[in-house]
């Protein structure tokens, strides 16, 4: 049976596993506070069933838990960012908090993250742009998972690509977050762990034959949303975040799952706006304007805005806190006390 604790709880329990393997408190806590918040809004894949993998890289040396990411500013509207082969979200703090101080300045930021690690729930940096006001995109490349089209050796990773923008009065921002592929790659190692098979049109086996078998999936490829049409997303995300940013391509990097190997070193790259800047001085609000694009969207019998379900989720697990298996707890708390 799962047991539930509390979201401040299962932070803290997090931390304290990281910091078991000689991770600094600016790591530990700021990668423990980005898996606890992924699930609060309901997505485990990317929640605390990394937290003993992500150990496990640590005691490997695939993560350096001491990095202090640098931040720059090379340009009047560019933010330079390096995790410094450290987890990604104290990197994302840092670039984002010095990516907002110079917002209103200049209007929009182009912000890269290099020499880092799982970008993690890539809706969550953007939101927190949009809950300033700001509309963001957010792109991340992967370990390879997706052939090109046509192809069947993986090259790109399942690259995220993630939207955010504020909305009017007290409603939380608008959050769009996808991957390339049909399905998260976290999902088929659940699967694979759990001894469960997959929906069919997930994957594809190391022949390009479509399996439903989760451990075939894992040697094989995902596939791409969108046929042809996702493959290129593939490659657009690996050029804005592996060239763009001195990073490692997908097939040059190494999983987030395995503690073998060499320091993935992928890259992020998001973009940020102030719609104070562009619409001119004598158009609408964004957020007022915006509000109308949803309103026609609700319109509709049987639609919901993308997100909606995650903010349920959150807001359910902020008052009750959150299920983890009894399997998952005895090892994060076993390795908590080392």
């Amino acid at each position: 049976m799962p047991t539930t604790l509390l979201l401040p709880d299962l932070e803290a329990l997090m931390a304290r596993v990281f910091k078991a393997e000689g991770a600094s408190d600016l790591q530990a806590t700021a990668t423990a506070k980005a898996l606890t918040l992924a699930e609060a809004d309901g997505i485990p894949s990317h929640g605390a069933a990394r937290c003993p993998i992500y150990a496990d890289q640590v005691a490997a040396g695939r993560v350096d838990p001491r990095a202090v990411p640098t931040v720059e500013r090379p340009r009047a509207a560019v933010i330079r960012a390096d995790a410094r082969s450290g987890f990604a979200p104290p990197a994302l703090d840092a670039g984002l908090e010095a990516a907002f101080e110079i917002l209103p300045e200049t209007g929009a930021v182009a912000f890269s993250i290099g020499n880092s690690h799982h970008f993690g729930v890539a809706g969550h940096p953007v939101e927190r742009a949009a809950e300033r006001g700001y509309v963001a995109l957010a792109f991340a490349n992967t370990p390879a998972a997706v052939a090109p089209w046509g192809g069947r050796k993986a090259l790109y990773g399942t690259n995220p690509i993630a939207f955010a923008c504020p909305r009017a009065g007290d409603n939380p921002p608008l959050v769009i977050d996808s991957s390339i592929s049909v399905a998260a790659r976290g999902k088929v190692v659940l699967a694979r762990k759990a001894g469960r098979p997959i929906p069919e049109g997930w994957a594809l086996d190391r022949d390009g034959n479509p399996t439903t078998d989760a451990t075939a999936a894992a040697d094989g490829t995902m596939v791409a949303i969108g046929g042809a049409k996702g493959a290129a997303l593939g490659l657009m995300v690996e050029l804005l975040c592996g060239a763009l940013t001195g990073s490692e391509f997908g097939y040059q990097g190494t999983s987030f799952f395995e503690s073998d190997g060499k320091q993935p070193r992928v890259g992020h790259f998001l973009f940020l706006i102030d719609p104070a800047a562009t619409a001119g001085p004598t158009a609408p609000g964004f957020a007022d304007r915006a509000e109308e694009m949803f309103a026609q969207v609700l319109d509709q019998e049987g639609t919901r805005l993308p997100g909606s379900r995650r903010i349920e989720n959150r807001r359910l697990a902020e008052a009750q806190g959150v299920e983890i298996g009894d399997a998952l707890l005895e090892t994060l708390e076993r390795r908590a006390e080392r």
